[in-house]
């Protein structure tokens, strides 16, 4: 049998977007010979990934996990929402979920774990499964949340299934209170992170740039009313304030009691229950933001072509 080296397997991948133990059980069948390999990839469908792999994919599902002390959230892309609905997809995003709650996980990590039902990592699962539906698909992100004493809660909404959906949200609570009433309130923070989309955690913990840009827009503004400049000042200060409401978690109004903001609610309910409660952190992945659709003018398409046929 022909010596596979790791240069020609890394070739036949990169030629047809097909799975690494695939790429190596095709050159081996086929005694090394690369072309060879890419026809008996063709022939079992595997190959088909690769001209899949320039499609636009943001459509999908968000999935989140927990398991105690721990969540993660992952989002799997697709071309299109039909895939969503497909039990095979939402079952691989489930195992990739699961997955990334067992240790932190960068993309890329993730993306070279195991299976443990399958003898295939999740990139060759995702690979696979491209050629079965069609579809490009891709692993976009992973969050993973943790806290020493407490809970991690996960909020879904609209989901299609347990822990799958369009928005998934983890929410951790450090805390030694009971852990019943730390998940009540945990959810009903997720729900409000689903709802509110929070930017930071904290006022300390805001984008600097973002801030800096918001303190320009709002110094412009008020210098038009050609107000003299301490009252300038205090007017951006208060305007600040505004804006750290609007964006910070802590600071929020809290969507189920609007007249709290969300610590307040936090250190209420650790009053009641004894224990101070701490939100350590939070996630939040919305399907697809961020990702360039491509948008297509049907009308525009249907009188090009009809002008081309005259």
């Amino acid at each position: 049998m022909a010596e596979i080296s790791a240069s020609l397997v890394k070739a036949l991948r990169e030629k047809t977007g097909a799975g690494m133990m695939d790429c190596k059980k095709a050159l081996n069948e086929v005694a090394g010979d690369l072309e060879a390999a890419v026809d008996w990839l063709r022939k079992k469908g595997l190959a088909a990934a690769a001209k899949k792999a320039g499609r636009v994919a943001a459509e999908g599902l968000v999935g989140v996990a927990t398991s105690g002390k721990v969540g993660a959230a992952v989002e799997i892309n697709a071309e299109t929402d039909f895939v969503a609905r497909n039990d095979k997809f939402q079952n691989l995003v489930s195992q990739i979920g699961a997955i990334a709650v067992q240790q932190n996980h960068t993309v890329d990590s993730l993306k070279a774990a195991k299976i443990p039902s399958e003898s295939v990592s999740v990139e060759e699962a995702l690979t696979q499964l491209i050629a079965v539906i069609g579809e490009n698909m891709n692993l976009r992100r992973v969050t993973r949340l943790e806290v020493t004493n407490g809970v991690v809660c996960s909020y879904v909404h609209n989901s299609i299934s347990a822990g799958l959906g369009k928005i998934g949200v983890l929410v951790a609570l450090e805390s030694t209170a009971d852990e019943a009433s730390l998940t009540e309130l945990g959810k009903k923070i997720a729900m409000h992170v689903a709802a509110a989309n929070p930017q930071a955690l904290t006022i300390e913990t805001v984008d600097a740039s973002s801030l800096e840009r918001e303190k320009n827009i709002l110094v412009d503004q008020a210098r038009a009313s050609g107000r003299p400049e301490e009252i300038i000042e205090k007017m951006v200060e208060g305007r600040i304030r505004k804006f750290y409401e609007e964006i910070v978690l802590l600071e929020q109004a809290f969507v189920l009691d609007p007249q709290s903001k969300v610590c307040q609610v936090v250190e209420k309910t650790g009053k009641d229950l004894g224990h101070s409660i701490k939100l350590t952190g939070f996630v939040r992945y919305a399907l697809g933001e961020g990702i360039e659709k491509e948008e297509s003018d049907f009308a525009a398409e249907v009188q090009a072509q009809a002008s081309g046929n005259r």
